[in-house]
């Protein structure tokens, strides 16, 4: 067996023998998830900041945030806070489907 096989064993949601997928772990997926989406919207707003005249429409992160508005420290960390919970939300929806699929198909 390879060191990348052994290795494959140890991490959760992989089996080392080529089997069926695990299940996924909520709790590393929703703060992967969380963080991801954080850093994406503080390059965004950064990207706002450094490059005004960028032709991206950065106010339709109001779709997807609600209560956004560009350039208010209330919305910034509004914004932060909700790409947060975005994350949480993704992860125990599609995670808890995930998981439920994966059990039923195994039986």
């Amino acid at each position: 067996m390879s060191q990348m096989q052994s290795m494959a064993g140890a991490r959760p949601g992989i089996q080392a023998d080529g089997g069926q997928a695990k299940t996924i772990p909520i709790v590393t997926l929703g703060l992967s998830l969380s963080v991801f989406f954080v850093i994406s919207y503080v390059i965004c707003i950064a990207g706002y900041l450094l490059l005004p005249g960028f032709p991206v429409q950065h106010s339709a992160l109001s779709i997807f945030l609600p209560g956004f508005e560009l350039l208010s420290w209330r919305s910034f960390c509004l914004g932060m806070a909700e790409s947060f919970i975005w994350g949480w939300y993704i992860a125990l929806v599609f995670g808890a489907l995930y998981n439920f699929i994966c059990r039923r198909i195994e039986r």
